[in-house]
């Protein structure tokens, strides 16, 4: 039987499907392309935003239009959330929570003996133990994979659902991740992604006394910078609603570690970062800021901002531009507010109309799209080391990531000797900005 999944959103959903067809294949199903016919569908869901919603649906009722006598499977964080919503479009056979996804081929082997709907959700107390998936590598990408290694949320900010999709902070032994690592590497991959529902989170549910010094997510980074080879690993994220200069400071010494770090802003505003329950103000946040481009002047930042938030004066938007401009990110990913079900900012005053959230995310937009250019002129003429991951033969292009998350152009003459690089660090001349990266020469 052939199976065919579609994922939306985080990092998180990407690996977690690549852990479903890792179990359907041992189930003996043939993946393939979400386009294609096949006899079972499952769509791996977002609900960060109400578009995200809207997305789900619209890829629910496309994938059962190639075969409308196939099984759909719908899972994920809008599942999770609007189980009912999801059961009631038309074509859905099959509802499963975010705790479920490694139990839907069961599901699915159910229904084709009885036909019978199902709708698998757990509510948010129960969203309290770590599922275990064992080693997942992906199908499409050779060089760059992601490891989960921690699941849940608990700190609640007022625009956020995902608490309650997501449910209680757990965290993945730290051997089960070396054990992945390991084998990862082994495997041939380069870079290692560590990735969760908030990773600074990871292990902080069990306090701050690792017995040497070490705690949170610093003890995975020190566990896997530790083991030989020849790789380099990248955090996906961290918060600093979690974590302080002092703490960010700490994992600087780990060679391994990218000179990257993705550090959601949200606001530039304190009246704002208050009223969305991010602990911490805008100093705080530049002095992360500071401590890493002190480190290194070409330290790559990215971060998230929302616009529109309730209650964003006009004053309050200028101060999250004028914080985008002095932190010069590589890049900054820009949401309009949505209002979300069981936020407590779903039902404060002061909501922004669409018309402003509009101007605001487009001026953002281009202020954002400034940063990462100026970011990316400053880091032209150094030479990097890329890690070399696609070629483009109608275009004669390759493209790699450096160490510090800039994507880079390299043009080439031989195919069959640039092929020989695929997925091998090299050396190259950064030239100029393109196409939100720059365009580089091999050395």
């Amino acid at each position: 039987m052939k199976v065919a999944f579609h994922t939306l959103g985080c990092k998180v959903n990407q690996y977690e499907t690549e852990a479903m067809m890792k179990d359907f294949r041992q189930q003996g199903y043939e993946i393939v392309d979400e386009r294609d016919y096949a006899d079972v569908y499952i769509i791996n869901t977002c609900t960060v935003t109400a578009v995200a919603d809207r997305k789900s649906r619209q890829y629910i009722r496309r994938m059962k239009s190639v075969n409308p006598d196939s099984v759909v499977a719908v899972t994920g964080c809008y599942a999770q959330i609007k189980p009912e919503e999801v059961a009631a479009v038309e074509g859905v056979d099959i509802v499963a929570g975010t705790n479920e996804k490694s139990h839907i081929a069961e599901y699915i082997a159910d229904f084709f003996e009885d036909h019978v709907p199902q709708v698998h959700i757990r509510g948010y107390e129960e969203l309290d133990a770590y599922e275990e998936t064992g080693t997942v590598a992906s199908t499409e990408n050779r060089t760059r994979a992601y490891i989960k290694i921690q699941e849940g949320c608990n700190r609640f900010c007022s625009y956020c659902v995902i608490p309650y999709a997501r449910g209680k902070v757990r965290s993945r032994g730290l051997d089960e991740i070396v054990e992945e690592a390991e084998q990862l590497i082994d495997a041939g991959y380069k870079e290692l992604v560590l990735t969760g529902i908030n990773t600074a989170l990871y292990d902080m549910e069990n306090g701050r006394d690792g017995g040497d010094g070490i705690y949170g997510v610093e003890k995975v980074i020190a566990a896997l910078d530790a083991i030989d080879g020849d790789f380099r690993i990248r955090l996906s994220s961290l918060e600093p609603a979690v974590v302080n200069a002092e703490y960010v400071s700490r994992l600087l010494k780990y060679d391994k570690l990218c000179h990257h770090m993705h550090l959601s802003a949200q606001s530039g505003s304190d009246a704002v970062l208050e009223a969305m329950n991010r602990p911490y103000s805008r100093q705080d946040y530049t002095d992360i800021v500071r401590v890493l481009r002190e480190f290194d002047p070409y330290y790559g930042i990215s971060t998230d901002i929302i616009v529109g938030f309730p209650g964003e004066k006009e004053k309050y938007f200028d101060e999250s531009c004028s914080l985008v401009r002095e932190c010069s990110f590589c890049r900054t990913h820009i949401f309009k507010y949505s209002k979300r079900p069981l936020t407590k900012a779903a039902g404060m005053d002061g909501q922004i109309d669409p018309e402003v959230r509009n101007r605001r995310s487009d001026k953002l937009h281009s202020i954002g799209a400034r940063s990462a250019e100026d970011f990316f002129r400053k880091n032209a003429g150094r030479t990097e080391i890329v890690l070399l991951e696609e070629i483009y033969p109608e275009k004669r292009i390759a493209t790699g990531y450096t160490d510090n998350y800039t994507r880079v152009y390299i043009e080439y003459d031989d195919e069959q000797e640039i092929s020989r690089l695929l997925n091998e660090f090299v050396g190259v001349k950064l030239l100029e900005p393109f196409e939100e990266g720059m365009t580089a020469k091999l050395l």
